[in-house]
């Protein structure tokens, strides 16, 4: 594990339906459990058990005695930038499991756009990529993505677009994410 930020052992103390990485199939952990956390960003966790990475959604973190993530909060009031704002941090908080970078410093996110509907509320437009196309963590990606977005308050929906032009390449990282990632 290059990128392992902990190595905290963790016991699930209840049946927990994970994601396995990076095929991006569903199983469920059964309790008692035993394995270690090698990443813990964003609200979700990577954990190894038996041999298996595995992703515990934030959603999920009780199952491994951690506290579950606070939703975001806006003003009374809040212009379309500030919701900008907000989903470009809402943003910041998905990872992919593998790596220690949100996937904007990775450079993933090619669009994200805050639009008013009729009834007033907003919605979130989102264009963003993967490191690979043939990554099985994609559609965890954007659902993660999806569903952090759709926590901000007054965003009724987001919907998010998986695009592989232009192919996503290493320089379209930030210097902080080649710098985490050893590639500076």
């Amino acid at each position: 594990m290059a990128y392992s930020r902990t190595s905290e052992p963790v016991r699930f103390e209840r049946d927990c339906e994970v994601v396995m990485v990076p095929q991006g199939d569903s199983v469920t952990l059964p309790a008692g459990s035993v394995g270690y956390i090698t990443q813990a960003l964003g609200g979700s966790f990577t954990v190894f058990v038996e041999g298996n990475l595995f992703r515990v959604a934030g959603k999920d973190a009780d199952a491994i005695g951690k506290p579950p993530v606070e939703p975001p909060q806006l003003p009374e009031g809040a212009a379309d930038e500030d919701v900008e704002r907000l989903a470009w941090q809402q943003l910041r908080t998905c990872f992919d499991p593998e790596i220690p970078v949100n996937i904007v410093d990775l450079g993933l996110v090619y669009r994200c756009e805050v639009t008013r509907r009729e009834d007033g509320q907003r919605r979130i437009e989102v264009q963003m990529t993967l490191t690979a196309p043939g990554c099985g963590m994609g559609e965890i990606l954007v659902d993660d993505v999806r569903s952090k977005l759709e926590l901000i308050p007054t965003v009724a929906e987001a919907d998010v677009e998986l695009v592989f032009d232009p192919p996503w390449n290493q320089s379209m990282m930030s210097e902080a994410a080649r710098l985490e990632t050893g590639l500076l």
